[in-house]
Formats: C-alpha cells, structure tokens, sequence
C-alpha cells in the first residue's frame, strides 16, 4: 500500500465509527448516528443489507424498484431510512414505465405482459418497453425468459431551457391549445400573403445562424441550395409540422410512418435545416420511445428513407460512455453505408467555463468501508485527504445523474452502487443493482431538492476501475459545509461520440443566452450576428466537454485487455465543430433555439451545402472540410470544448470547390388518345400521344439531357425508346412526345407502368420515377364497401392498436378511391354509439389503411388534439384541406379531408380482397373503439 494510502485509511479510523443501524423490523426503533458521516455509513449498510436480501426473482428488478414495493408492502421501516425516495413515478392508476429484458422476445412473451395488464410501447429483439402495474413487476421477474426488469431508460435533449423556470409536465390539454395555436396563425398568415407576394423560400422566419455561419453568402456565391441531398433529424417530435409549412417555413417532410413522435423540438431543427439548405428534402423520425426504436430509427432513415445526412440532439441516460451501445451501432452502420451523422455534443457543461457536472478516473479506495457489511467508498480527492462525497451545487436539483464503470455492457461481474444525500447525511435516494456477470455497469438516480446535496459512489464488491460519475445539467461545486467539488472533462458520451459522428458544440449567433445557468454565473457570451463568426467568437457556458475514452469494441471485446484504468482504452478527440444556437424559428417553445440542439442541425445543413455542391463528398473529406476551415476559438488549437473551431459556410465551399449541380426528374404525364373511338380516355387496342415532362429542380443548367421511357407491361409498345431534352436550365421545364400503343387484350383498368430514366450531364444524373398511364373509361358508379363487424375496442397506449377489415369483391382495377369513417349522428359524446370512431382525444390516434397486396398508407396521426370522435370523415386525395391541419374545435371531426398518404398509390393493382384499418393509440389515459367505415371505389367501364 501507498504511503498515501496508509494515511487515508489512518485517517478513517480516526473519524468514523463502526456503527450500524441494522435493517429494522416494522415498527422497530433504530437509535440514529449524531454525526453526518456516521448516519451516512449506517444508512448505506442498511441499504446494502436490503441489497443482500433480495430474492433472486427481486435482483432482476431494478433496485428502486424493488424497494419502492417493499417500502408500499410495509417491509421497509421508514425510521431506518427517513429521508429515502426511491424515485420511482407510479401513475394514479398504479402503473409505471418498465424495460424488459429476456433472452428472445417473442409473440409469446408479449402476450404474456399483455395478460398481466402491460401496454406494449415498443418491441426490440430482447427488450419490451411496456407500461405496466407495479403490483405486476415481481411476477414478470419471475418468468424463466426474463433477465431483468428495469426502469425506463430515459434521455434528454439539448435544448438549452431557464433551470430556475423548469415548467410542469405539459399536459394533453396545453399541449393540443399550444399547437393548436401555432396552426391557426400560420394559416391566417398564409391565406393573407396568398393575394401578396409569394413567401420567401426559407420562409416567414430564417435562422440568424444562416448570416452568422455566411451560409447566405455561400449559396449566392456557388449557387448551391441543397438540391440532391435529403437531411434527416431525431428528435422528440413535430407537432407543428402543418403549421411551419402553412407559413412557408417547412416543405414537404418525409416522416417514417407511426415515428412522428410528439414535441416540437423536432419541427425547430427542420426549420433550421431548411433555411441555410432550402432545396434538401427533409426527413424525420422520432427518437424518443426508446433506446432501441432510436437506433432501429437511425438505421431506417438511412436503409429505408435514403437519408444522405441525418442529424439528432438527444442522449440516453443509459447510454455507455465505454463502449457503443445500440444508437452508436446504428450510426457506426449508416456511416459505413456513406452518409454524414451530426448529434449535439450536449447542454451539461465543461470544465474551461467551470460548469461541469461530470467526473471521471480510476477508482480510488478511500478505505472507508460501510460497517460490518460489504464496500469501499471512493475517494474524490486525489490528493492526500480524503472526501468520499461530491457535493452538488445549489441548482442541481432534479437531475438525472449516473454511474457507469469500464466494463463492457451486459457483462459486468464488478458490483458499484451510487448514493444521493442531503446535508444533514441522510440518504435520500440510491441505485444499488445487482450485477453478477450479466448486467451493464451502470447505476442512475435523480437528485432531490434542496441546497446540500452530495453524491457517494461505492464499491460493493469486484475489481478496481475506472469510473465515470455525470449530474446532467447539475455541477459539482465546494460546499458551504467545507467540501471541495471534483469536477473533470469528458462528459460526452454514446452515440454523439462514435467515431464518424460529427459532435457539435454551440456557440451564440445573436443575442445572450437570457438567463445565469446557475445563481452568480457571468454573463453569457453574445453572438455576431448580424455579422459573421470569427476567431474572437465565445462558445456557450453550457456546451458539453469531451474527450471520450472507449474501453470496448462494439461488441464487448476490450480494446486494452487487462488495463481497465486511465492509461487503458482509446481516446476519441469529442467536439469536433462548433455552430450557432440562440436562433430564430416560428415554432411555440423555440421562438429563440439555444442548446447544441440548435448547432447540431445547423452543422448538417452546411455540410448539406457541401454535398450539393459536390456531390460524392466521402465523410473524409467533409470532415477535414470542416475541421480545417473552422476557425479556431480560444484556448489556441483543438480543444475539448469546442473542437477545431466553428465553422463558416463560405469557408468550407470554398475549401470544396462547390459547382451548381443540375438535377432533372420527370413529372406527370398526360396522355391524349390519337386512334379509337374518338374519347378522351385511353382504352385496350387503342393509340395515344404520352407527353413526358422533364424538369430541372436543380440548381445548374443541365445540359444533354436525354429521357429513356420503357414499360415491362405485355401488351404495350412505347416509341420512340429515347428522345433527347437538349439542354434545360436551372427551374426550366421541357416536354416531349412519345407513342404508346396497347394491344386489344390488355387489361381494362390496369394502368401502364412506364419507367422513366433520365440522364444529363452532372453526377447527379441518372434519376427514375415511374409513371402511371390510365386506362379505361372512368365509370359514373361508386361501389361502397362497409364494414359490418362488431366493434373492436382500441388498446390504450399499445403498439398493437386495433384492427378492422372489409372485403371489396367484383371491381378488379379502381379508377378512384376514397375512404370514410362513418356513423349515424355526429357528437363529441364519451362512448358515442352512433360515430364511426368513438375515442376521447383524437389526437392520441394514428390509422393506416392497407390494401389486398400489403401496400399502406398513413390516414392521419396524432390529428386533432383533445376533440372527441371522429363522424361522416372523408378521406380523399383531391380535398382543399389535409386531416394534420385540424384543431380540436373541429370536432367531432367530420367533412371530407386529403389524407396523409396518397389513396391514389393504392390502386394500381386490383382492388379486390380484404383492406384493413388499422387504429393505433400512442398515448395513455383516453380510450374508445372502432365502429364503421367504407372503402368506396369506382371502376372502368366496359370496353
């Protein structure tokens, strides 16, 4: 032993006691401890007592858990812990949020919950997140299949918000009146410039960060806006979608289906894109149900969306600063496939501008055991003395806080357990898992409120290692009762640390973030605005510090076998860039964007420039783009707050060499029969001129451009194969001619499924579309098809959702469709009989439409707030006005409405056989059924 380590343990025995307070009975008295120190130990040892208590069925339950039922079955005495809160939030109704581990999950086991009461919220290939009874935990713990019941992983954004304004839960009612709100304006808006002037092409607001990144500049200099590249945000959701696009502030988004999340952090991000990169496709996917749905998320934006850039600003608590757990595989896959990853550095501080939260090293025994029982305090202080506590400052209460050590996920045999106290020592909250070998090295609980607070990280049991202790948003600062607060960099951490990833840090724009993160802090830095960046710009007080040391691969292996401490693993250099926050954007809440989640979309949306301007841009060379162009911020060269530097539009196109690209794509046809009897449609054995447009939606003149137009279709002959465009400019359309012929057998109905191949010159070229050719005469007969079933009742807050089908016979090939939701008389009654959707808060709700051949469409989602039933809805695709534009005094909601998908897409094989409405509910507390609709479809007539 150290001869420093002999005086701390001399120095535990001068002043601490041996004394216990063993883990009383019910009702029994236990005399507590005078002094601080010694009431801590003694509460820690009847903690751990409990700890060893614990049935095997309860060391799968995730040690609040455990407790929080002990405590409520009167197996807890509470004069032994006075002060605890296990922080576990338990519903009116007696339920609570849950992750549940097995070997497989399977139908089975996700029937199995569902007969304990369990609404499923998301299902991975070994994790159910399930809201649950707690009364229910233990028998679920039971199960063979299960290894572990824990709580609900949760995350936090990077939106930088007032601490001493910490607003309450929003509930269903403000949120729905908030965005309801925001929609009204818009189309108020939008319908008064609608005899103006058209809206600008950023929109009513644009981001002070498109002057203070020069991103305005570089587009008028190199004439590139984004064209040909799709971003693609996570975030928690878009609830003012319809609204940023009736004001002109959003296009078109593609939104995985069921993800559109719920939030507006989301909309704010796309806002941002969309200004310093107006002509991207945008993209979107909600990454906040849970971990795996975040990374099945990432995965599908790129595999599934063709997204070229995707961007996040969140962060799972139960995400490993040592190894890269689920999202960080999903953006080490969607990199190695080529596309760019940006993700907020995160809002918990660094240690340059004294705000950091987080500490990190090798543990170090303080020789201060816990009584009689087990474990070893750590030592926070690395020099002589010692101090097993951390102290917290005084608005750090309610955070989040973990512990996570170096060992690799699912796979920690070394057993640490973390403590929260108050200043008088008492022990208020704890997380004490077990692990024995299959279990993550982690612990987290929430700070309380109150000044005095103090962590405490101990050791149970196994190996020494090195540890990493974060308060999010908290910050370790001296006490008032003498104790010193130990603070180190490195707080980034998961997915915003993987090795492609790009880890944005913020730096202001315009004006001061409006308010002290803490009581007594400096002013907050200004930005240029309405200049541009330079090397004297500050960085926010709030942006999170790197590095990142990485102990394991990927799939657990240990990158330095046998050296798990400070000298081991491998260090990533995290931030890498810094970019603008405190910006503007139209969305309620984000009206001013500060946070890392506002610079992380604004870093994607230049990097967006870069690749439009250069298409086929490796990550490399973006990233030596960025980080070489950045302009370095202070202190001199890289650093862990703010990486190479911010960067600047001009800077990095030019650095790239950016050139207007073209980019030409068909668009709809129409057709003009030339043989036949003399009607205007197009019928079997008849001939017809196909005028095929090809416009330039790019940004330079596209020249040689040649259209290739082939069917695979038996029965139809189209000439020429090719014809030549010539050259189109930049928002320019031409048109040519081409001969479709159809055999007199061809099937009446079936529309002709024309590719479409276009090339010009420029890498973008070529591109594809398909395009539909009709055929028949339309008939003047609408068949109605309705169901007739009996109600079928909406799970509350279940993935599963409900089901309803109708059977359509006798139609073939469809030349029209629409849908409705039906009912006899509309009302906004609770259990309406007599509408066709009876639910409270429509807004919870999302329905799909699928066909016979599996194809689907979206019908509406998360439409209509708090309104109640949905009565006599039409669905069509040529109505004014989409479903997503409703507000709850709409209700109940009838009339005819354009639907989120396209009913057209939907027709182009025979209509005949079983649709199938499906009603999902993706929020808690309100409930309802389906109970009519009808598909009504319209044929051709006969030849």
């Amino acid at each position: 032993m150290s001869g420093r380590r002999d005086l701390r343990r001399s120095a535990t025995i001068a002043t601490i006691g041996a004394t216990v307070v063993a883990l009383a009975a019910p009702g029994a008295a236990a005399k507590a401890p005078a002094d601080p120190a010694d009431r801590a130990y003694a509460q820690i040892a009847a903690l751990q007592q409990l700890k060893k208590s614990l049935t095997p069925a309860e060391r799968k339950l995730d040690s609040r858990l455990a407790i929080e039922l002990r405590k409520r079955n009167g197996k807890v005495a509470a004069n032994a812990l006075p002060e605890l809160s296990t922080g576990v939030e338990v519903s009116a109704s007696g339920r609570t949020e849950v992750l549940v581990r097995a070997g497989k999950v399977d139908d089975a086991l996700v029937n199995r919950l569902r007969g304990v009461g369990a609404g499923i919220r998301h299902a991975s290939a070994d994790t159910v997140l399930v809201e649950a009874p707690l009364t229910a935990l233990p028998a679920i713990a039971e199960w063979k299949d299960v290894a572990e019941v824990s709580l609900k992983t949760g995350l936090i954004s990077s939106h930088e918000t007032d601490p001493r304004k910490r607003p309450a839960a929003d509930t269903k009612e403000a949120k729905a009146a908030r965005i309801e709100s925001a929609v009204r304006r818009a189309q108020q808006k939008a319908a008064a410039k609608a005899t103006a002037t058209a809206a600008p092409t950023q929109g009513a607001a644009v981001s002070e960060g498109d002057r203070a990144h020069a991103a305005d500049t570089a587009r008028t200099r190199y004439k590139v806006s984004g064209v040909g590249v799709k971003i693609c945000a996570l975030s928690d959701g878009i609830d003012s979608l319809a609204a940023s696009q009736a004001s002109g502030d959003l296009p078109a988004v593609d939104v995985l289906p069921g993800q559109e999340g719920s939030g507006d952090e989301g909309t704010a991000m796309l806002e941002i894109i969309h200004d310093l990169a107006p002509k991207a496709e945008l993209g979107f996917a909600t990454a906040f149900t849970s971990e795996a749905s975040f990374a099945a998320n990432i995965r599908a934006l790129r595999f599934e969306a063709g997204c070229d850039i995707i961007v996040d600003d969140v962060v799972y608590y139960h995400e490993s600063p040592f190894q890269d757990g689920l999202p960080a595989q999903a953006v080490n896959a969607v990199t190695a496939d080529g596309a760019f990853y940006f993700s907020s550095a995160g809002n918990e501080g660094n240690t340059l501008d004294g705000t950091s939260g987080n500490w990190e090293g090798d543990f170090a025994g303080s020789g201060r055991g816990v009584g009689k029982f087990a474990g070893d305090a750590h030592d926070f202080d690395p020099g002589a003395g010692v101090q097993v506590f951390n102290p917290l400052s005084p608005n750090s209460a309610g955070r989040v806080t973990t512990l996570w050590w170096a060992d690799p996920l699912l796979g920690s045999a070394n057993d640490y357990d973390l403590y929260l106290f108050n200043a008088a020592g008492d022990v208020t909250t704890f997380s004490q898992d077990t692990q024995n070998g299959d279990d993550d090295p982690w612990e987290a609980l929430q700070t309380g409120s109150g000044t005095g607070q103090r962590l405490a990280v101990v050791k149970f049991a196994g190996a020494d290692r090195y540890l990493q202790l974060s308060v999010f948003r908290g910050r370790f600062t001296d006490s008032a009762d003498g104790l010193k607060g130990f603070s180190t960099p490195g707080v980034t951490r998961g997915h915003n640390s993987a090795e492609q990833a790009f880890s944005v840090a913020a730096a202001p724009a315009a004006k001061p973030l409006p308010f002290p993160l803490e009581t007594g802090d400096p002013e907050n830095p200004t930005g240029p605005y309405p200049n541009v960046f330079t090397k004297q710009s500050k960085p926010e007080r709030f942006t999170s510090d790197g590095p990142r040391r990485v102990f394991f691969n990927a799939d657990g292996t240990p990158i330095t076998p046998g050296n798990f401490s400070s000298t081991g693993g491998f260090v990533r250099a995290k931030p890498q860039i810094t970019a603008a926050d405190g910006v503007t954007t139209t969305v309620p809440g984000f009206e001013t964007f500060y946070g890392t989640s506002a610079a992380a979309p604004h870093a994607a949306a230049i990097a967006g420039l870069v690749l439009s301007g250069n298409p086929g841009t490796t990550n490399a060379e973006i990233r030596a783009a960025l980080t070489g162009t950045a302009l370095d911020l202070a202190p001199a060269g890289y650093d862990n707050r703010t990486g190479s530097g911010v960067i600047r539009a001009d800077l990095v196109l030019r650095n790239t060499g950016a050139t207007p690209q073209p980019l030409v794509r068909t668009g709809t046809p129409t057709v003009t029969p030339t043989t036949g009897d003399g009607d205007a449609y197009l019928e079997p054995g008849e001939t017809a001129t196909v005028s095929v447009p090809a416009e330039n939606v790019g940004d330079g003149t596209a020249t040689g451009v040649n259209v290739v137009v082939e069917t695979a279709d038996a029965g139809v002959t189209v000439t020429p194969r090719a014809r030549s465009y010539g050259n189109i400019a930049a928002g320019a359309t031409k048109t040519r001619d081409y001969t479709l012929k159809l055999d007199a057998g061809y099937p009446l109905g079936r529309p002709v499924k024309l590719s479409a191949r276009v090339t010009f010159a420029g890498i973008l070229s070529p591109t594809a579309a398909e395009l539909l050719v009709p055929v028949g005469q339309v008939s003047t007969t609408v068949r109605d098809f309705a169901y007739t079933g009996p109600v079928v009742p909406i799970p509350d807050n279940d993935v599963a959702g409900a089901s309803a089908g109708v059977e359509v016979t006798g139609v073939g090939y469809a030349s029209s469709l629409t849908f409705s939701i039906d009912g006899t008389e509309c009302n906004t009654t609770t259990g309406a009989t007599t509408v066709g959707i009876d639910h409270t808060w429509v807004g919870d709700l999302t329905a799909t439409l699928t066909a016979p051949d599996g194809r689907s469409i979206a019908l509406f989602a998360r439409d209509g707030g708090g309104g109640n039933n949905i009565c006599q809805a039409v669905f069509d695709d040529t109505a004014a006005a989409s479903f997503s534009s409703v507000t709850s005094t709409d209700a109940p909601f009838t009339g005819t409405w354009r639907p989120d998908g396209s009913l057209t897409s939907l027709r182009s094989a025979p209509i005949d056989g079983t649709w199938t409405l499906h009603v999902t509910d993706g929020v808690g507390s309100d409930t309802g059924s389906i109970r009519s609709f009808a598909l009504h479809a319209t044929g051709f007539e006969p030849a």
